[in-house]
């Protein structure tokens, strides 16, 4: 089974012009690889992962929802559809791909606790009850 990156984003610093112009370059390629060839994961993961390096937040949601459909039971698909909601102060629905991600197996939760595109999710009040089942869930596997 392709395991998915995990999406570490760049925590919204400037990119360069240059790094712009090769991200919009890349952002078009994976967007013809796709009109060929709409279920190939991997250009689907490049896309969205350049969509929210772009800040094009809307674009990379529609990306991480094709990809859950695609795989449905992947925990890091649902992480980053968690991720892209937070991005489009979607909290509620955020949460929901949070915490179907840890209920697929999806165990980064230092990574979780810091990860720059959760911020707005931090905020609601379902990462709080998301944070309370991952502290049981710690004190369980020790």
């Amino acid at each position: 089974m392709l395991i998915m990156p995990k999406k570490i984003r760049n925590a919204r610093r400037k990119l360069t012009s240059q790094q712009l112009r090769d991200l919009d370059l890349e952002i078009g390629f994976m967007e013809g690889v796709l009109r060929r060839e709409p279920g190939y994961i991997e250009a689907l993961q490049i896309l969205g992962d350049d969509y929210t390096r772009r800040d094009r937040f809307a674009d990379g949601l529609r990306i991480d929802q094709r990809l859950v459909e695609l795989r449905p039971r992947d925990p890091l698909a649902h992480y980053n559809l968690a991720c892209s909601f937070s991005l489009t102060q979607q909290c509620g629905p955020a949460a929901e791909a949070l915490n179907t991600a840890i209920n697929l197996g999806y165990k980064d939760f230092d990574w979780m606790a810091r990860d720059p595109d959760l911020i707005q999710l931090r905020e609601h009040a379902g990462y709080k009850r998301i944070q309370a089942r991952v502290r049981c869930l710690c004190v369980k596997e020790t």
